[in-house]
């Protein structure tokens, strides 16, 4: 990399949030940040309300929801000419009213179709530009969620369902109408989210597994703590938005501010500390000021190796890749 040229990174769903603040911390830390996003104008507007100076990233189009729109963001990415350092997978949909699957464009189930198989074929085109990193150690970051992972204390809760893949059956039968799960059966937004975050982990370890010892890239995941006021909840009654911060932080003191949310990204991103490929960091469910990071033991379902092959073969036929 030449002497004036700053590490890239490449962030979805930079809008807002725990990405917004995730492009903040990393732009302060001399990284150029692509704020990869559905909504430009949202994206620029919000860089700016977060002091992120001219020159210290880009806005580029990204509708994780289109496997076109991830195409054509990799090959404008490209166009560009920049070298890609790190690429944080960050944007999530969340639909916990649904009584109706949405569709994406393609014609899958809309919150798997844009937490799971858009970052799915964004990784893998994406991992060929970090191959030609100079960094290091270059980062694929996969944002988790606790409530993807039963052996953590918010993952307990079988509301609406724990994930559960099943079989992947949905799947194999294309994910299409009429199928509305990847398991195949009844649809249950609340758990298609979890289902989704959950083929994120599984997409994380099969990365590592696949491609670590011959690139060095370091791919990990993590779950900084409740964001409790991420716009993620958007979706959600607005009692419950109005609720669900006071709860986490007088009742369950898991709560974590955004900021602070982004500084644990940034972190996995930056610090020697993080170095370690396949690994689920966590600061826990009660959180505490300066409290340290830790891996996350998974689910049985997450370290299943044979499930994260066949998951992994069947996103590839689904996305179009060979």
């Amino acid at each position: 990399m030449p002497q004036n040229q700053k590490p890239t990174v490449v962030i979805t769903g930079a809008s807002s949030g725990v990405g917004l603040q995730a492009a903040r911390a990393l732009a302060q830390r001399g990284w150029y940040v692509v704020m990869a996003c559905r909504d430009m104008t949202k994206a620029e507007n919000a860089a700016q309300s977060v002091g992120m100076s001219l020159g210290t990233y880009a806005v580029m189009h990204l509708d994780l929801a289109s496997l076109d729109s991830v195409r054509d963001f990799v090959s404008k990415f490209r166009a560009n000419g920049r070298s890609l350092d790190a690429l944080v997978c960050n944007a999530a949909v969340y639909f916990p009213l649904l009584k109706e699957p949405q569709r994406s464009v393609d014609g899958y189930e809309l919150s798997v179709a844009t937490n799971h198989l858009g970052h799915f074929l964004l990784c893998n085109l994406m991992l060929e530009d970090m191959k030609k990193s100079s960094l290091k150690e270059p980062r694929m970051v996969i944002l988790g969620t606790v409530t993807a992972n039963p052996k953590e204390l918010g993952g307990k809760i079988p509301i609406p369902a724990p994930p559960d893949l099943g079989d992947l059956s949905g799947m194999e039968a294309g994910f299409k109408e009429p199928v509305t799960m990847i398991d195949g059966k009844q649809f249950k937004s609340g758990k298609a989210y979890k289902d989704s975050k959950l083929c994120n982990v599984l997409t994380m370890l099969e990365l590592h597994r696949r491609y670590h010892d011959s690139t060095g890239i370091t791919f990990s995941s993590l779950y900084p703590g409740c964001v409790a006021t991420t716009a993620l909840f958007r979706n959600h009654f607005p009692l419950f938005r109005t609720i669900f911060p006071i709860f986490q932080k007088n009742i369950t003191g898991g709560f974590v501010s955004e900021e602070v949310a982004g500084d644990r990204v940034a972190d996995l991103v930056t610090e020697p500390e993080f170095s370690k490929s396949g690994a689920y960091w966590s600061w826990g469910n009660r959180q505490k000021e300066g409290r340290q990071a830790f891996e996350q033991e998974l689910s049985d379902e997450a370290t299943d190796v044979s499930k994260a092959k066949k998951l992994w073969d069947l996103s590839a036929s689904l996305v179009g890749l060979a």
